[in-house]
Parts: C-alpha cells; sequence; structure tokens
C-alpha cells in the first residue's frame, strides 16, 4: 500500500511517529498487506516538496511525534495541546509546523541535557553517523544564522568552507549544533521502533529515494567534490529535461548534477554511503528518476530556461557493480528476502534505458493509469512482465476515481471494456481498476491507500509543475474500518498475494 507518513492523521498537524502510525502497520496487518510504501523521509524545504530535501542522510523532525517525546519526559500534554499545529485535520498547515514545531522540540532537547539519560545510545549514535551529522547540523544551524538564505549567497569564507570560518562557526553556534544532533538521535529512534513493529507485524517498509538532492541542501554545501562545480564552488550545469512537445522550452529543474567521473575514482564512495543510509531506514528503496543512471540532461548554470542544454552519459552499470559489492544489504539477496531495489522507469523508455533496468536485474514500474491513452500502451496488463511492480497510479497521479472522470469517453470506454467494469457505478470502476491491478503478473502490486478509500481529487498527494496545494493531503481520523480492512485482504487472498511468510503460517 502507499501512504505518505506525512499523511497519516495525529494531533500534531501531520503525519508523524505517534500512535496512529502503529495503528496504520496494524490496519495493513489485517488487510494482509506485506509492503507500505512511504515517499521521502528526509528534512523539507521550499515548496515543502520530500523530493527536495535539505539532506540526503537527514530525517525530517516534523515526524518527531510530540506524544512519544511526552512518554519520555521531554514534553507535557499541555505544551504539546497549546501549540498550533494547523486547524484543518485533513491538510497539512505547513506555515503553522515550519513556526511552532521546532520550538517544542527545543523545549523536549533542553529537558534531554537535564535528564542526562540514554548517554550511551546518544554518544553511539553520534559517533555512527558522524560522516553526515555534523555537516548537516551546521548546515542547519548556519541556514538559520542567515535566515534560511541558500548557502551559495553566504559569505565566501563560508561558502567555500575555509577552515578557520567552519571552526569559527562551530564554536559560535555550539548550541544550535547539539539541538540538531538531538533532534536527529530522536527521529531515527522513533523511526526505528516505527520500523521494527512493521517487521514484527511481517510489513517490509519500502522507501523512495530522490535521484537528485537539491542545490540548497547540506549535500551539496559539505560535498561540493561529488558535484560538477567549478574551483570557486558555483555549479557549472544543472539539472532539466529537454524541450519537448510539452515544452518548448523544456524543464528546468535545477538540481546540481553529480560528477561521476570524478565519483568513479574512488568508487561511488557518496552513493555507497548514502545507500547505506536508506538501509538503515527502509527494507525495499525505490529509486525515483532511475533513467538518470543511464543518461542525462546538463543545463548551463544560470540559463532561464532548459533549451541550451546537453544529454550526457550517466554511470550506467559501473556504479551499480559498485553498490552490490560494497553495500551487504545489495550483496546477496536470497529468494526469501526478495528484492531490494525498485528502479522507477517511467517516462521515455529508450533501448539503453531497458538495458540498463535489465542489466541491473531491478523490477521496473507499471502505471495502470498510463495503460489507457493508446490502444497498445506499454502499461495496460497484457504487456507486463513478472519481475515489476503494479500500481494503479502512483503520489503523482490523481487518484483513480477522479482520473477516471476525467479522461476522455473514448479512454473511459475503452478501460471499462478492457477490464470488464460496465456498471456504472464509480466507485465500483475503482474496486474493479484496483482488482486488474491485483490480476497483473508483476511480482508486487501497490495501491494508493486513496483508491481503496475512493477519494477524489481532493486526495492527490502532488501535481508535477502546480506551485501550490502539494504533500497536504492528510487522512481523516478513525476512518479506516475493519470492514475495508477485510475487503482489501478478500483480494489479497483471492490472488495469492498474501506475503509468504503468513500465508504459509495460515496453512499450517
Amino acid at each position: 500500500m502507499l501512504f505518505p507518513v506525512f499523511s497519516l492523521p495525529s494531533k500534531f498537524g501531520i503525519g508523524c511517529f505517534s500512535r496512529e502510525a502503529f495503528s496504520f502497520v496494524d490496519f495493513l496487518e489485517q488487510s494482509g498487506q506485506g509492503f507500505w510504501q512511504i515517499l521521502p523521509v528526509g528534512p523539507t524545504g521550499f515548496g515543502n516538496s520530500p523530493y527536495q530535501p535539505f539532506s540526503a542522510f537527514a530525517g525530517n523532525p516534523y515526524f518527531i511525534s510530540p506524544e512519544l517525546l511526552i512518554e519520555e519526559g521531554l514534553l507535557t500534554w499541555d505544551e504539546a495541546g497549546g501549540v498550533n499545529f494547523g486547524s484543518d485535520e485533513q491538510q497539512v498547515d505547513y506555515g503553522a509546523l515550519y513556526e511552532n514545531r521546532i520550538p517544542l522540540l527545543k523545549k523536549a532537547y533542553e529537558r534531554f541535557l537535564e535528564k542526562g539519560e540514554e548517554k550511551e545510545a546518544y554518544e553511539k549514535f553520534l559517533k555512527k553517523e558522524e560522516f553526515w551529522l555534523k555537516d548537516y547540523a551546521l548546515f542547519r544551524a548556519l541556514k538559520d544564522e542567515n535566515e534560511g538564505a541558500s548557502w551559495l549567497t553566504w559569505e565566501d569564507a563560508l561558502r567555500k568552507r575555509e577552515k578557520e570560518a567552519l571552526e569559527e562557526a562551530e564554536k559560535r553556534l555550539k548550541d544550535e549544533i547539539e539541538y540538531v544532533y538531538f533532534e536527529q538521535y530522536e527521529f531515527d529512534k522513533q523511526w526505528t521502533k516505527l520500523r521494527k513493529y512493521a517487521n514484527e507485524k511481517n510489513v517490509k517498509i519500502i522507501g523512495d529515494l530522490p535521484f537528485y538532492v537539491s542545490m540548497d541542501s547540506a549535500d551539496a554545501w559539505s560535498c561540493p567534490e561529488v558535484f560538477q562545480m567549478d574551483k570557486d564552488l558555483v555549479p557549472t550545469v544543472v539539472a532539466g529535461c529537454p524541450p519537448d512537445a510539452f515544452s518548448a522550452t523544456g524543464q528546468l529543474w535545477g538540481n546540481p548534477i553529480y560528477d561521476w567521473e570524478g565519483m568513479q575514482k574512488n568508487d561511488y564512495e557518496w552513493w555507497v554511503k548514502r545507500i547505506r543510509r536508506n538501509y538503515e531506514f527502509y527494507d525495499v528503496i525505490r529509486i525515483d528518476h532511475f533513467h538518470g543512471f543511464c543518461d542525462y540532461y546538463a543545463v548551463p548554470y544560470g540559463d532561464e530556461t532548459a533549451q541550451n542544454g546537453t544529454l550526457k552519459e550517466g554511470p550506467g552499470m559501473k556504479l551499480f557493480d559498485v553498490l552490490k559489492k560494497e553495500v551487504k544489504e545489495l550483496k546477496e539477496i536470497s529468494e526469501e528476502e526478495g528484492f531490494k531495489i525498485i528502479a522507477e522507469d517511467l517516462g521515455n523508455n529508450t533501448p539503453e534505458n531497458e538495458k540498463l533496468l535489465k542489466d541491473t536485474g531491478f523490477p521496473g514500474m507499471k502505471v495502470l493509469q498510463y495503460g489507457f491513452t493508446s490502444w497498445d500502451s506499454y502499461y495496460v496488463n497484457h504487456r507486463h512482465t513478472k519481475n515489476s511492480v503494479v500500481y494503479t497510479g502512483t503520489h503523482d497521479n490523481t487518484p483513480s476515481r477522479a482520473w477516471f472522470e476525467e479522461i476522455n469517453d473514448g479512454q473511459r470506454d475503452f478501460a471499462r471494456r478492457y477490464i470488464n467494469s460496465m456498471n456504472s457505478d464509480t466507485g465500483q470502476f475503482v474496486w474493479d481498476f484496483i482488482r486488474e491491478a491485483y490480476r497483473s503478473v508483476a511480482d508486487l502490486c501497490i495501491i494508493p491507500l486513496q483508491d481503496y478509500l475512493c477519494e477524489g481529487r481532493e486526495a492527490r498527494i502532488n501535481t508535477p509543475g502546480a506551485p501550490d496545494g502539494n504533500w497536504q493531503w492528510r487522512l481523516r481520523p478513525n476512518y479506516l474500518s475493519n470492514e475495508l480492512a477485510q475487503s482489501i485482504r478478500g483480494l489479497t487472498e483471492l490472488y495469492s498475494r498474501i506475503p509468504k511468510e503468513k500465508k504459509e503460517q495460515e496453512e499450517v
């Protein structure tokens, strides 16, 4: 099931690692689901997109549950209850969170220092994650000191990471830095508890890994050697998409572009560390924009459109050969464990893209909503392959109910006839559409929760290219019923998609 953490109901303005998260795991177990796919959990910045995090290694402090901090004696219910987290239980109010969530967490930090407990576990965490945490904490502290301005605009000594300037900043901002250490410790501890609970319920976590990092990130600032930058640490090129039928000027994404040739010289050390860190969070990783490993589009830094970009060759199998050698989760994948990486291979499938996917052995994605725009689409069921993951839609699609209502009459008729769903009831069509995904030969079937609930456009997670209204939808409290769980379980059993261990236990 696909369901973002921020979309969980909670008393705290955004889905987090509170009791509702554990209850959702119970719902997954009751429904016979073996996988919970979430979106990236990194700290978000302007625009609130989890695909533009401040760090490729850190966790989002908004997901830290005040409820668990109360249980630890670091906050009180009166303190948490007196904070304005937003008034709409179905929409995240990021403005309210930005103003009020961190001050609350800083109260917890002050009590954490007073209590002095968990010292051994805390120091162990700091030592283990030092390779990214120290730079990230300093980045956050400097960013706050500069009123949120991008690191590209900081004074030269800090922007260029001159040793004396960094040492002075570390002394000046010592308390702010150590607060970030605490924040990341609590995130790690709470998430580990939730993931362990899920695994005990035979539910594995599929996490999402953005291909690029944000230009305004701790990664771009602290590891400039990983990216294509000049001697003054100014980017030379940024990411984008070439002009096509949809845009005469292309798409200018603005992310820094990896220096693949430079990284190859040290066996892609940064990517090895990144993948290892993500396996601390997840059981399976879905890598976004997988085509970028085959080729990427580089636009000169400072250009206002993507028209002058050029297509460059990516690292291809050279990177994945190293990852499979260096990352223990990828060295030996047994039949019981199943796959460890899902490749988001949507978009323009070239022979080169398809060869890379085949050579890695990773499953790609099939999205049913894309299957009814032509009479022989790549995404309809009869063209699926076993080593793949089928979805009705993703976080970038509108929920299937709204999709069905908004496509043209010809596409709607094609979809009805293809899946043999001639009932006039739209809700029934959505469940027939879900059934079609279950019927696929794809090894794994993932359905967004909104589709099971027959939600409409109001429950859309993200509209690509739209500046507002994204990453906000939340599930209403107490909205998941036993009846829904049993309906989902019925489909799961019918199409033999009950998790393997659980199925064997039931047969015994």
